[in-house]
């Protein structure tokens, strides 16, 4: 059966001239995409909005009709700013547009380019985010005040969330929807649009150091056999030898293949097993410590309420029940 989250259910993009086609299609695929029943995922009302309704100038050849003015805004429980190539002439009314939606509480979702509208409206003040790597600098420069991370996915703000350029679109508004809805409902939407399920935020945007394309180089083996066997106990030193390499070898392949560290690549993938756990089976904290590789259900609590934000019984009780599983 389909449900509607009654805290975020009208999802505006806001486009504007020189709209990048491939971030206005992350933004569809996820918060507008096709209606499957058999997976009770939510609906939403979804709505491409613009300064001036008519016709929009596309970057890539080809132009958007759209009808919808700034008054979608108003009412929008998440703006999805898009990137636009003329990022630094944003239009005042779109600026004033998102200012006062952020301040009356909605979500705002920023990627790429679409971080130089919210530093025009104040909203980055204070506030860690990130951009493009290609963009991070001016970001930084043309917005004192923000705290500018160049160099991962995503970030979260409170209710502001800024991403890096293109693919990391999708990363930001599946950790959206992840935090909104749970684990199942943002595991099934990326399983629609065959992307991974969950990156996490503090992943590097691009590697530094090349990779061999050679198979035997590669950590894609190993790395689907820990999570085949995340309950067990792994080291550095234990991987390293099963991938043939020496520790200090397998830690640089191993970052620059995932973008972060093995411990916080592990934790990150046992917190997320424990996330499905807690919302499809009746398994209490400890059993579900002991099968996702934790031990000890305080071990689980510190990583859980660290990465997720609230503990692992306060997520149970908010999306146990909307994902039909037992309380």
């Amino acid at each position: 059966m389909l449900w509607q989250h009654r805290g975020m259910h009208r999802v505006v993009a806001l486009v504007q001239d020189g709209v990048e086609p491939f971030g206005l299609g992350t933004v569809c695929e996820v918060w507008a995409g096709p209606v499957h029943p058999e997976h009770r995922t939510p609906t939403f009302d979804f709505t491409v909005c613009t300064p001036r309704p008519g016709r929009v100038r596309g970057a890539s050849g080809f132009d958007l009709v759209v009808e919808a003015g700034l008054e979608a805004v108003r009412t929008a429980d998440l703006v999805c700013v898009v990137p636009t190539r003329d990022y630094l002439h944003q239009d005042p009314a779109a600026v004033a547009a998102v200012r006062a939606a952020a301040d009356r509480g909605a979500n705002i979702l920023a990627h790429c380019t679409g971080a130089f509208l919210l530093g025009d409206a104040g909203l980055l003040d204070g506030r860690e985010c990130t951009t493009h790597w290609r963009h991070a600098t001016e970001l930084a420069e043309r917005y004192p005040l923000a705290r500018v991370d160049p160099d991962v996915l995503y970030v979260e703000a409170g209710s502001v969330i800024t991403g890096a350029g293109s693919a990391a679109g999708l990363d930001a508004a599946l950790h959206l929807m992840r935090r909104e809805f749970g684990a199942r409902v943002a595991t099934t939407t990326a399983r629609r649009i065959v992307v991974p399920p969950h990156r996490d935020g503090g992943q590097a945007q691009f590697v530094r150091t090349p990779v061999s394309d050679h198979d035997a180089e590669t950590l894609g083996p190993l790395i689907a056999w820990v999570r085949a066997h995340v309950d067990q106990q792994h080291s550095v030193e234990g991987l390293a030898r099963r991938a043939l390499m020496s520790p200090r070898t397998f830690a640089r392949h191993f970052r620059a293949e995932t973008g972060t560290t093995p411990h916080a690549w592990l934790t990150a993938q046992r917190v997320q097993l424990a996330e499905e756990l807690l919302e499809t089976s009746d398994h209490s904290v400890d059993q579900i410590a002991a099968e996702v590789g934790f031990g000890a259900a305080a071990v689980l609590r510190h990583h859980f309420t660290r990465i997720r934000g609230v503990s692992p019984q306060q997520y149970r009780r908010t999306f146990c029940s909307l994902a039909g599983a037992p309380a």
